[in-house]
This record gives C-alpha cells, structure tokens and sequence, in this order.
C-alpha cells in the first residue's frame, strides 16, 4: 500500500501545524555502533562518517551510561508535510530565531520533528501555535 501524500502549500501547513509538546526531556548521543542500545529505545538515529548520531530519552540514555550535552524538548507538527514541500522549515525556525530559539529539525515521513532546549519548550510552543493563528 502506497502512503497518503503530504501536504506542500506552506499557508496550508503553517495554518494546521498543530505542534504538540511530547512528554519528556530526550537528548542526542554518538556511538561507534548501536549494538548496545535496543530497537525500540531510540526516536530516530543517523549515521555520519565520525559515528552514529542516537536521539533518545535522556532516561534511558543515562541508563546505558551514554554522555551527552544538549537536552531537549521534542515538539511534534501533525500536520502531514510533504518531503518536497518547500519553506515550512525555514518559516518555523526563522520565527523560533527571533525568538532567541534554537531548534534541530528532524523530518519523518508523515511528520516534522523539532528539538528545542528543555528550558525553551513552552516558549517555542506559544511561538508555533502564534504562527497557526
């Protein structure tokens, strides 16, 4: 079965964002490999030439004694974006900028996925539903 397309007209995206803030605090690790850590633990994970990037619940980070540095908040759009839909990023982290936000976008194929400081996540929160309305 072929997935339902997203959507890719951004005053169409902007107007349904619909960010919801995502329970917890998660963190993003570096590991030679990911035989230590189980399937199910990580929310996503990428592979770079100096190692594997890991996001995952600092709990459980700090279970497998991983280090990290940066903790974060983790906000979801429901809105389904299309990969090719062209400026939603741009639009969202402009308007997080201004706001003295700095965000790490993560693109599912259904969903974008944005990672703020844990100290930034309400504050982000009212920043994107500000730009639905």
């Amino acid at each position: 079965m072929k997935p339902k397309s997203g959507i890719s007209d951004l005053k169409t995206l902007l107007k349904n964002m619909e960010p919801v803030l995502n329970e917890g605090e998660y963190v993003f690790v570096t590991v030679p490999d990911t035989d230590g850590i189980s399937r199910e633990l990580p929310i996503c994970e990428i592979k770079e030439k100096e190692g594997t990037t890991v996001v995952l619940a600092k709990e459980d980070a700090e279970n497998l004694n991983l280090s990290f540095e940066f903790v974060a908040s983790w906000i979801t759009l429901n809105v389904h974006s299309a990969l090719e839909a062209v400026g939603l990023t741009a639009a969202f982290a402009s308007e997080l900028g201004k706001n003295d936000i700095s965000c790490n976008v993560i693109a599912g194929f259904y969903h974008d996925h944005i990672f703020v400081d844990v100290n930034d996540g309400m504050k982000a929160m009212k920043v994107l539903k500000g730009m639905s309305s």
